[in-house]
């Protein structure tokens, strides 16, 4: 699953998760932590959207 930035288009694919944030490959979006930012410009959580 992907779930993308409203604000820049950003996808995080859960497959891959944010290995330049220590969040590893295979971490659902839900189960980021709720102070996680997109790593592209900032928006919290709330600002993503499934793919």
């Amino acid at each position: 699953m992907v779930n993308v930035c409203t604000l820049c288009g950003y996808e995080y694919d859960s497959s891959v998760g944010d290995p330049d944030n220590s969040v590893e490959s295979g971490t659902a979006f839900s189960d980021l932590p709720d102070d996680w930012v997109c790593p592209m410009c900032g928006a919290e959580k709330t600002m993503f959207a499934e793919k």
